[in-house]
C-alpha cells in the first residue's frame, strides 16, 4: 500500500464503552481489518481511538464502532482527520489524557 493511499482518522467513541470489552473488540476489529494505531480509555469515560489504513477499511471499522460489542451502548462517534504516524501495528494504549 502506498502512503498516499492511506489515511489516518482520529475517533472518541461515547456512551456506555468502558467496562464492556469495547477496547478489546476494537483491537481484535481494528487488526482484522489490517488497520494500524492505537485504541485506549479516556478518564471522562470515552473511548480514544487512531485508525490507518486504506480509506474504505477506516471508514468501515468506525461504521462498526457505532455498535460497538454487545454490552456496548454506543451514544455518539466523533470523528477527525489527524496525522499518520507510521504505525505498523495496531495496539491498546494504558489510559491517557492527551
Amino acid at each position: 500500500m502506498t502512503q498516499a493511499a492511506r489515511i489516518a482518522k482520529h475517533v472518541l467513541v461515547s456512551g456506555r464503552v468502558q467496562g464492556v470489552w469495547f477496547r478489546g473488540w476494537t483491537v481484535e476489529n481494528a487488526q482484522a481489518r489490517g488497520l494500524h494505531g492505537w485504541v485506549r480509555n479516556r478518564p471522562d469515560g470515552t473511548v480514544e481511538a487512531v485508525f490507518a489504513g486504506p480509506a474504505d477499511l477506516v471508514a468501515d471499522m468506525i461504521a462498526a464502532c457505532h455498535t460497538g460489542p454487545t454490552a456496548a451502548r454506543v451514544a455518539a462517534v466523533a470523528q477527525s482527520d489527524t496525522r499518520d504516524e507510521g504505525w505498523r501495528d495496531f495496539a491498546q494504549r494504558p489510559t491517557g489524557e492527551d
